[in-house]
């Protein structure tokens, strides 16, 4: 077998795991989240069979932020109270850099208006809603030492029965 055989089979050998790891991985995220969701847990720790503990997951909750829901009217609403943000070519549209300032200022108020500087008059914006981008999610973090313990319980054969089963117990998926 030549060098170049040799790595094209460790590509291929090395992306067939790596899809089959991260299908299984989509499948136990979600079974987690929802485990989460249901049990009303914020954290929970994830321990060796009959060892240390490896890693801590933690359900996250999404930040709200200011998004456009309504272009329209949204850009209605420049167009009056700050023309000069306004770019007309084929398509009229909110400049995208005062809109993604507009954005983070209503983000960071926590509320869909917009006080003009130079008035002083606060605006309700239209077409622009605060409300979470991203659903909610948790994340895993190894304790120090606890990818080293994964790797060794897994050569040792103390997760077979939980990662890849059908690879490791030779059934085709």
């Amino acid at each position: 077998m030549s060098e170049m055989q040799r790595l094209a089979l460790e590509e291929a050998a090395l992306k067939a795991l790596a899809d089959e790891v991260g299908d299984r991985l989509k499948t136990v995220r979600a079974s987690m989240q929802e485990a989460m969701e249901t049990s009303g847990a914020s954290r929970v720790e994830a321990l060796l069979p009959g060892g240390p503990k490896v890693a801590t997951i933690s359900r996250t909750s999404p930040r709200p932020e200011a998004v456009v829901t309504d272009q329209a009217e949204f850009l209605a609403w420049v167009r009056e109270h700050s023309p000069a943000n306004i770019t007309s070519r084929l398509v009229t549209e909110v400049r995208p850099a005062f809109q993604s300032a507009l954005l983070a200022e209503m983000t960071a108020a926590g509320i869909a208006q917009w006080a003009d500087r130079e008035t002083g008059e606060v605006h309700e914006v239209p077409g622009v809603e605060i409300r979470a981008t991203r659903g909610r999610t948790h994340s895993v973090r190894p304790v120090d030492g606890g990818r080293e313990a994964i790797a060794e319980a897994w050569r040792d054969g103390r997760l077979t029965h939980l990662a890849l089963p059908q690879i490791t117990a030779g059934e085709a998926s």
